[in-house]
C-alpha cells in the first residue's frame, strides 16, 4: 500500500457507499485518513464496543461509533 494515497474526495463532500453492508447509503465525509486511505462518513459503518463496568457501582454499556471505510468503496454523490 502506498503512503499518503491521493483521494478523490474531500471533507464535507456528500458520498454514496458502493459496496459493503451499507451499500447505497449516503452521508457526509467527516474525516480523511490519508495514511490508510480511509474516510469517516457520518451515519455509515456503525460498530459496537462493549464496555465493562470499572467499579462495583458502575454499569456496563454498549457504545456505538462510526468506523472508517476505504475510499474506493465510496463515490461522489
Amino acid at each position: 500500500m502506498r503512503k499518503n494515497q491521493k483521494m478523490h474526495i474531500k471533507i464535507g463532500d456528500t458520498v454514496k457507499v458502493i459496496s459493503g453492508f451499507d451499500k447505497n447509503k449516503t452521508g457526509e465525509v467527516l474525516k480523511l485518513y490519508k495514511n490508510s486511505g480511509k474516510v469517516l462518513v457520518k451515519g455509515i459503518n456503525f460498530k459496537f464496543k462493549h464496555v465493562k463496568p470499572n467499579t462495583e457501582n458502575d454499569v456496563g454499556e454498549i457504545k456505538q461509533f462510526e468506523a472508517p471505510i476505504h475510499h474506493s468503496n465510496v463515490k461522489l454523490n
